[in-house]
């Protein structure tokens, strides 16, 4: 009978060359970090995971993320061992055109995978939005004696997520607090794909993580299961956030050891098999003893046991808090609640769109329970702070505003671990041109489908005086870009009400709402549509007798402008409707019925007018249209002398549109 560790090496050698496999299968993929960090990802699943791969999606799990998704292969090799719902094939396919096991986790797609990784840094920074929402939750729902929300979240990072500023960033705010169930493990190896990390990288990593408040731990021989054992149970007895450094080779025992050639190519057929023939495993492909997979899979049932024994604490914790019981199983359901709608007043005066959003937001947090929400420093300027809670902190996680200081792309990816997570509605703000500096946190919320709300205010040359390097010009158009992300850019206050009911009902992907700093007029809607129609993303909000000679476009502010041209037109003869298109991606999904009697083919004279680069409206007026834009840097100025220079006055634009077609 075999010993425990006897065991343990089994099964690390059976992942590692499931690995070794899958990479050598599909010709692609990275080989180094499996054979080299196995064992790491081994441990945690065997010893210290609470999950039931039967179902991977129970609220009170512990989370692991592989922050360095390179490593994919190791991953799911250690699902297939541990019993998720992927088989053997799966691995056979892996890197495969329809596979479940693609070239780095998708959280939608493979069960068991948390995060959607691969951009490094940021499963880092989503697992310090997870270990938050373990926070925040846990302070919410629990009572004495019913600890209902109470897991951890642990990380596997490599040395280019530490390279990644994100990963510090984020380390930051987790450090600051006390993050207690968050546990990183670095994987040491010093090899990054150029070379040695020492090529460009000699900081003192453990000391800088001591300096951010986290408890740190080293481990010189990184293959000494018990030393690293012993540094995760310590790690989950501490009230901070804990890094462990495990010393560790890339291709590990193969030929190729410590050579960066090892990292993201297949081993060779030759060298699979020294490999093999080192750690004395059998030559044959996908072989899998049957001795470790059956030691692996009894967390099956022990999973099963787990969640029972979960959902019977959370039966008695129904009988003794049903309000409370109910109100967290509607926030993991992502059953928000919409009674604040009527709740929200009528705008009857103008208003900053950006202070519009802020009314509702403080209006929306006494109805959704578990909104957490915040700014990158911003909040006073966003509009995003929840005047009647605390802030969120290390003393009091009850608190509804998170606070994430000068760190967007940090709060980009904490926002995403916070929804990865679940049972929160997360939202953050910054001005629209910082929207850059969280870009791929967007991005990657967009492919992963997850509920978040950007706020980003100050959203065009109308915000003034603080000039080019603040007024967003090419943001709106290059958010719109991006597949999955609803961009929407509200005419006035009523319609911000109507965007954030939206982006609350919307379950499977990010929405921006993109709000003005300047004071903008309320829309009288007992002269036009009501606002309700944003939801369609572009209506006629004013329309002419019979078929209109021109179709003048607007969004956001600019919206104000083409009602004013169509007043100066109007009285030259012009036939003029004018179409409120607050957003591009609501009107695509609109039946083509819809579309065409919003933009009929019959009218090619149409105008798109807003205060960015022009290039997404070209689709919408034609070849023969007009779109009159922002082609260039802004300048520094008043918002209302701004937009006199670049010409979104009614007369600016009601004299381009005449010399264009109506002058004879």
């Amino acid at each position: 009978m075999r010993s425990q560790r006897e065991l343990d090496e089994l099964v690390v050698n059976t992942i590692r060359f499931l690995s070794v496999d899958q990479v050598e299968r599909a010709r692609s993929g990275h080989p180094g970090m499996p054979l080299g960090a196995s064992h790491i990802v081994y441990l945690i699943f065997d010893r210290f995971l609470r999950f039931n791969p039967r179902n991977p999606r129970w609220i009170n799990r512990d989370r692991f993320v592989l922050s360095a998704g390179h490593a994919s292969a190791m991953l799911y090799a250690t699902l297939f061992m541990f019993g998720y719902e992927v088989s053997l094939d799966d691995l056979k396919r892996f890197r495969q055109l329809g596979s479940v096991t693609p070239g780095h986790p998708e959280n939608w797609l493979t069960p068991g995978v948390e995060a959607t990784t691969g951009p490094l840094g940021q499963g880092f920074g989503n697992a310090v939005g997870m270990a938050l929402a373990e926070k925040f939750l846990s302070a919410h729902f629990n009572r004495k004696g019913f600890p209902v929300i109470d897991h951890y979240t642990y990380v596997l990072c490599s040395d280019g997520d530490l390279m990644e500023g994100v990963s510090y960033e984020s380390a930051a705010l987790a450090g600051h607090w006390k993050l207690g169930k968050l546990i990183v493990v670095w994987d040491n190896n010093r090899v990054s794909i150029d070379g040695s990390t020492s090529l460009a990288w000699s900081e003192d990593v453990l000391g800088r993580f001591s300096a951010l408040g986290w408890d740190v731990y080293h481990i010189e021989d990184g293959y000494d299961l018990d030393k690293i054992e012993d540094a995760l149970r310590r790690a989950r007895e501490t009230d901070r956030p804990s890094f462990i450094s495990v010393r560790t080779h890339l291709g590990y025992g193969s030929p190729l050891q410590d050579n960066p050639k090892v990292h993201g190519a297949p081993l060779g057929k030759e060298n699979v098999e020294e490999t093999k023939r080192r750690f004395s495993w059998p030559l044959e492909e996908f072989y899998v003893p049957e001795e470790a997979l059956a030691y692996t899979r009894r967390h099956v049932e022990l999973g099963r046991k787990r969640e029972e024994e979960w959902n019977s604490l959370f039966e008695r914790y129904r009988e003794e808090y049903p309000e409370l019981a109910q109100e967290l199983l509607r926030a993991f359901n992502r059953d928000w609640s919409l009674d604040w709608v009527d709740k929200v007043e009528t705008f009857t005066e103008p208003v900053a769109t950006r202070k519009a959003s802020g009314k509702v937001l403080n209006v929306m947090a006494d109805y959704v329970k578990t909104l957490l929400g915040g700014s990158a420093d911003l909040s006073e300027s966003n509009n995003t702070y929840l005047m009647n809670y605390p802030d969120f902190s290390a003393d009091n996680p009850k608190g509804k505003n998170v606070h994430y200081g000068v760190r967007e792309h940090a709060m980009g990816a904490i926002m995403n671990g916070l929804a990865y997570h679940g049972g929160v509605l997360p939202y953050g703000g910054t001005f629209l041109v910082f929207s850059d500096y969280m870009r791929h946190t967007i991005r990657v919320a967009a492919m992963a489908g997850l509920q978040v709300v950007y706020v980003f205010t100050h959203d065009s040359i109308g915000l003034g005086e603080d000039g080019p390097t603040h007024q967003p010009v090419e943001q709106l158009p290059s958010l719109r870009l991006i597949p999955n992300l609803w961009v929407i850019r509200p005419a006035d206050a009523n319609e911000v009400k109507v965007a954030w009911r939206v982006a609350l009902e919307r379950k499977d992907g990010p929405t921006a709402l993109i709000l003005s700093r300047q004071t903008l007029p309320v829309i009288d809607r007992s002269r036009y549509p009501s606002e309700e129609n944003l939801i369609r993303g572009a209506y006629v909000l004013s329309d002419c007798e019979g078929t209109p000679d021109l179709i003048v476009i607007g969004s956001g502010s600019e919206v104000h402008v083409a009602l004013g041209v169509k007043e100066i037109l109007e009285k030259r003869g012009v036939k003029v409707r004018v179409v409120n298109f607050p957003s591009l991606e609501l009107f695509e999904q609109q039946s083509e019925d819809y579309r065409e009697s919003v933009l009929p083919r019959e009218v090619s004279r149409r105008v798109a007018l807003e205060a960015a680069r022009g290039m997404c409206w070209h689709r919408y007026v034609g070849s023969e249209g007009l779109v009159i834009s922002v082609e260039t840097f802004g300048k520094s100025g008043p918002g209302k002398a701004l937009f006199e220079h670049f010409g979104f006055t009614p007369e600016a634009v009601a004299q381009k549109i005449t010399e264009r077609w109506f002058s004879s």
